[in-house]
């Protein structure tokens, strides 16, 4: 049809006629000419290699997009399905309306940063004689202290930062199930947000929120307690040999079942919770009922408890205590399970990265944290992927079963619950688990590094880092946040926290 060319001027020059608004030398040739030069691209000749197919369209444009794009380039690299067979391959521009079409999409959704590239979208049409598509664009949504370009997070992947592509601390869709978001909360959240054109700078806090909403009525109920400080706790009253009872994994939801709790006279309890008794003073046993502080033993140099003497006082008022405590029975047949609880922290910490930044400038030191612990006997049972509610500590998502572990211990990551204190940076404190960055002196990034930008600035000209997490952005904290308008919920029962004074700009009209 005449509306496409080969070009073999180089990419230099054509970069420079592209942006001058130059014709190429070789726009005029003939059909012919252009369907021999094709041929050497297919082929991968010496000539074809250094030729790219353009399509005619305009060479002043003032939408430089449109001005003879490439639609093919030769790369002589074999292809996983048809090999040698074609050493030629359209580029995205081409390829995205062509398969569209083909594959019956009525509307594609398309992100912001294609909006000057929708009008090149929507040419092809025609001149191939394909069915048009609608184009639906919208802003893409960005998170605080969160990168999205896959290419940058290919940089974490091969420099060994996290463990691949579904590390819990990377926001691809594989990476946040396995740290316990569900698809449930994630489809109501996306629903909830809409196809907005404003650029978004998105907190964690309500799709976590939304996602314990999620989460909270059918995630069974376990005990845990940390191995560090473990304190035997010796139960005046209790039974004369351990017993082993049924109790409901979740007291609203009976149809989760039961599991087996082990009621002694020899307990286990934490050291935050023994640390702060005071002799004679009435505390509650969960799932049990209360008891009074008779001893506690401590180091007399380190102030560590050591042991506790209770004498349980099951008429005493659960509602009275000020302390109700999580505790573990010991029994010969039935024995709490090894376990290790994991958190994470943001990869980095800036909320918003500049293009002049560097990732050495912002790399988080510490973004794994593990505390070892002993779980009830129950959790043993319990398959990869389930989601429980340890009692006092937070929801948790099983990522590896005892029987998957060489030393038989279950791995429980934390599963944000929306929060300030879930969500908030804790590599500058907490236990470390992962080994900080060598503190050798930061060298430039590779060449074709996706850091290239930043790491290629001189440090004089190089933004200085921010000088804390919350001051990233330089601006000023909101003491309060209001909605402008309300809109109705778009999918499922999903109550919301709204604001009690609501204002409208201006009408709009209803899409949905």
């Amino acid at each position: 049809l005449g509306l496409a060319y080969v070009d073999d001027t180089d990419q230099e020059t054509m970069r420079a006629e592209r942006g001058e608004g130059i014709a190429s030398r070789c726009r005029d040739q003939s059909v012919e000419d252009n369907l021999a030069r094709f041929e050497q691209m297919r082929q991968a000749t010496e000539l074809g290699q250094k030729c790219c197919l353009r399509a005619k369209i305009s060479v002043d444009n003032p939408n430089k997009a449109m001005r003879d794009p490439t639609i093919y380039r030769c790369i002589p690299k074999p292809h996983h399905r048809t090999g040698t067979q074609w050493s030629i391959y359209p580029t995205y521009d081409f390829t995205c309306p062509v398969v569209d079409s083909l594959e019956g999409v009525t509307h594609a959704l398309r992100s912001m940063e294609y909006r000057d590239r929708n009008p090149l979208y929507t040419w092809f049409f025609a001149p191939l004689g394909l069915r048009p598509v609608s184009i639906t664009d919208f802003s893409r949504m960005n998170f605080v202290y969160t990168l999205l370009s896959k290419r940058k997070l290919q940089w974490f992947v091969d420099n060994g930062h996290v463990e691949g592509w579904d590390d819990p601390r990377f926001p691809t869709v594989r990476g946040i199930r396995r740290r316990g978001l569900t698809i449930e909360a994630l489809r109501q959240y996306v629903l909830m947000q809409g196809a907005s054109q404003k650029n978004m700078m998105l907190e964690w806090d309500k799709i976590w929120t939304l996602n314990k909403r999620v989460i909270d009525p059918v995630a069974p109920r376990h005990t845990a307690l940390l191995k560090k400080g473990l304190v035997p706790t010796a139960l005046v009253g209790g039974p004369a040999e351990p017993e082993v009872r049924s109790l409901p994994r979740h007291k609203k939801n009976p149809e989760l079942g039961d599991k087996q709790t082990v009621f002694s006279s020899l307990l286990f309890v934490d050291q935050a919770d023994a640390a702060s008794f005071e002799v004679g003073e009435e505390i509650t046993l969960m799932d049990w009922g209360n008891a009074i502080v008779d001893a506690v033993e401590k180091d007399a140099a380190t102030g560590v408890v050591s042991g506790l003497t209770l004498r349980l006082h099951l008429a005493g008022d659960v509602k009275a205590t000020k302390k109700k405590i999580t505790w573990l029975g010991q029994s010969p047949a039935v024995h709490p399970v090894e376990a290790e609880l994991v958190d994470f922290d943001y990869l980095i910490t800036k909320k918003k990265l500049e293009e002049e930044d560097s990732v050495e400038d912002v790399l988080t030191p510490t973004t794994r944290f593990s505390e070892p612990a002993i779980v009830d006997a129950n959790v043993a049972g319990l398959e990869k992927g389930a989601i429980v509610q340890l009692e006092r500590r937070g929801y948790y998502i099983v990522d590896q079963t005892a029987a998957e572990s060489e030393l038989g211990r279950v791995t429980l990551i934390l599963i944000p619950d929306g929060r300030a204190a879930s969500l908030a940076l804790k590599h500058q404190g907490g236990s470390q688990d992962s080994p900080a960055p060598s503190a050798a002196p930061k060298k430039a990034a590779a060449k074709g590094s996706p850091w290239d930008k930043g790491a290629a600035k001189p440090a004089a000209t190089r933004k200085a880092p921010a000088a804390g997490p919350d001051a990233a952005l330089g601006l000023p904290q909101p003491a309060e946040v209001s909605s402008m308008y309300v809109t109705a919920p778009v999918y499922g029962n999903v109550a919301l926290d709204e604001p009690s004074a609501v204002t409208t700009m201006y009408p709009t009209a209803k899409f949905y």
